[in-house]
């Protein structure tokens, strides 16, 4: 039997990429560090938003504390944001309610019962098993600071990240500054 919930996902997701990455799409740098869904050292995941609007929350997010904003630093130092395509899959569920709670992370998530966020290590045990079972990776509520309940992100298991096609790269303020969009070429959204 799978390890919880399954969701379908897919469609144009936004990856925020350094400047200097030439691979946007390399997982090794959260191999090293670890990440949300995945441990340290064990293996890698590629970290998407479904929207570029999640996109800056993270941006918002990663600055949080600093008495500057991202309109305070040079644009050029700011993460690209890079298009790519995910095919139609089925992800580990931390979505929906019963998805989380399948898991045994709470329906809140990502704020535990009395408002705290859920650790990282919850999280990492919960990609740990989905990883295991083989699946492709978590879809998830976003738990950067500033997002809502219906934001998403994807974390996509190095075993899977073959399956991700880079499409644009843009860089910050382009799409901090410019309204950014999905490439119009594919209207395919997350479903």
């Amino acid at each position: 039997m799978a390890y919880g919930q399954s969701l379908s996902r897919g469609g144009t997701y936004a990856r925020l990429a350094e400047p200097a990455w030439e691979d946007p799409l390399d997982t090794s740098h959260a191999k090293a560090a670890g990440g949300r869904w995945n441990l340290a050292g064990r293996y890698g995941a590629l970290y998407l938003n479904a929207t570029v609007e999640v996109a800056r929350i993270q941006v918002r997010h990663k600055l949080a504390g600093h008495p500057y904003g991202p309109e305070d630093l040079d644009p050029v130092e700011q993460h690209d944001l890079v298009w790519v395509d995910v095919p139609v899959r089925d992800w580990l569920d931390c979505v929906t309610e019963t998805g989380l709670e399948a898991v045994g992370l709470p329906k809140s998530y990502p704020t535990g019962p009395t408002g705290e966020t859920v650790p990282w290590a919850d999280c990492q045990g919960v990609g740990a098993q989905a990883f295991a079972d083989g699946r492709v990776g978590v879809a998830c509520r976003s738990a950067a600071t500033g997002a809502a309940v219906t934001d998403e992100e994807l974390a996509v298991f190095e075993t899977a990240v073959q399956m991700v096609t880079m499409r644009e790269r843009v860089s910050f303020e382009q799409w901090w500054w410019g309204g950014a969009e999905a490439p119009s070429d594919d209207e395919s959204v997350p479903t």
